[in-house]
């Protein structure tokens, strides 16, 4: 019996209009382009703008752009996943506002949160609804508006992040394409590191958290960096080794976009020279979920079918993976 798998079909971004520049940033917090690049490799962000603009609003663009790409209506899809650390609200899930707003009246959906790991576990999580034959058709969307949880007086933490949204279609493909293999990982004793400190069942919202700035993403960055360097690399090896690959095998690293340093220590870990390295945290700095699939929605005209490619992330837990799949289709065709 041949295998089922499940495939990338199609992929497409949506960023916002809006750029702040290192330049402006300059002006907002003590920081200057040539720290921030230095230190993270991020020259510019987009920033969501508009009363009432969440992250559904990003996860919709993406999705209506992917629909209209492969000429797919919006009732044909089952199921849509969301993995997103900034939902619009607490409930209903941000995957429900979003199908509402595509059209999809035929798919159940729910949110995921694995901070900035959430993309792979989503997509991990979306290809057994593939795999079983339970589906034909499931997205995964990336989307999150790191602006409303950033302090932009703070600036260890404002520099690095941005708004964005990314989402890929799953299909079934008994060619041996897809995805092969996931390790996914977590250790929640990182938490201390990287959270927010208020806004859920533990310290609910008072006029005391909000004075006191508690409703921003707090972070460690010594620790975080450490964990993530050795954690990141670490399961992008583990996969090779697991999946027999070298790195004269694999077309492509799909890093999320935490920090270029963290980045090129992945790479080096997996020998893989700078030319297979996806890479844009310079435009978009860390869009949290959305950095995977934007990287593959701007570099799928470079990608052709069966190319091995390794995603890897590392986030807020702490979580982070690494997902191992062959592309499916010749994309600049």
């Amino acid at each position: 019996m041949t295998k089922i798998r499940a495939a990338i079909t199609g992929v497409q971004g949506y960023v916002p209009d809006y750029i702040l520049t290192n330049k402006e940033l300059e002006t907002m917090v003590d920081t200057n382009d040539e720290w921030i690049v230095s230190r993270t490799g991020v020259k510019e962000r987009r920033i969501l703008k508009g009363e009432g603009k969440g992250s559904s609003d990003l996860g919709a663009g993406a999705i209506k752009g992917l629909l209209a790409k492969l000429n797919i209506a919006a009732e044909d899809v089952d199921l849509i996943i969301c993995a997103t650390a900034t939902p619009d609200m607490i409930f209903p899930s941000t995957a429900c506002i979003i199908a509402d707003k595509v059209g999809a009246k035929n798919a159940f959906a729910y949110d995921l949160m694995a901070a900035c790991s959430g993309f792979l576990y989503a997509l991990s999580t979306a290809s057994k609804f593939i795999e079983t034959g339970t589906y034909k058709k499931v997205i995964v969307v990336g989307a999150d508006k790191m602006s409303s949880i950033v302090d932009y007086t703070d600036r260890a933490t404002c520099i690095i992040f941005g708004d964005g949204a990314g989402a890929v279609m799953l299909e079934p493909a008994e060619d041996g394409l897809g995805i092969q293999d996931a390790i996914l990982r977590s250790d929640g004793s990182g938490r201390e590191f990287l959270h927010m400190k208020a806004g859920g069942s533990a310290k609910p919202s008072t006029h005391e958290t909000v004075d006191n700035k508690e409703h921003f993403i707090f972070q460690d960055g010594q620790p975080v960096f450490k964990a993530a360097v050795k954690n990141m690399a670490n399961v992008s090896e583990e996969i090779m080794k697991k999946n027999n690959l070298s790195a004269e095998d694999v077309a492509w690293l799909v890093p999320h976009q935490a920090n270029k340093r963290i980045i090129d220590a992945t790479a080096r870990r997996m020998g893989v020279g700078d030319e297979k390295v996806m890479l844009n945290i310079e435009k978009y700095g860390n869009t949290t979920n959305g950095t995977i699939p934007i990287c593959l929605w701007e570099w799928e005209n470079q990608l052709n079918k069966g190319d091995n490619i390794i995603l890897a992330a590392f986030g807020g837990g702490f979580t982070w993976g690494s997902i191992y799949l062959k592309w499916a289709y010749d994309s600049n065709k």
